[in-house]
C-alpha cells in the first residue's frame, strides 16, 4: 500500500476511536448528574433573572418611599 493510504487508513481509524470513545463517555451513567445539572442551567438563569428584576422593582418602590 502507498504511505498516503496508510496514513488515511491508520486516521480513520483514530478518528473513529475517538468518536465511539467520546459517545461511550457522554452516555455513561457516571455523567448522568453532572449532564442534569448542565440542562437545568438555562432554567436557573431564567429563575435567576426573575429574582432580580423582583429584587429590582422592591429596591425602586423602598427609594420611592
Amino acid at each position: 500500500m502507498p504511505l498516503l493510504t496508510q496514513i488515511q487508513v491508520v486516521w480513520t481509524v483514530v478518528v473513529m476511536i475517538v468518536f465511539l470513545s467520546i459517545v461511550i463517555w457522554a452516555w455513561s451513567g457516571r455523567r448522568k448528574e453532572s449532564f442534569d445539572e448542565a440542562a437545568n442551567i438555562p432554567l436557573e438563569e431564567e429563575n435567576f433573572l426573575q429574582e432580580e428584576i423582583k429584587t429590582t422593582e422592591v429596591k425602586k418602590e423602598n427609594s420611592n418611599a
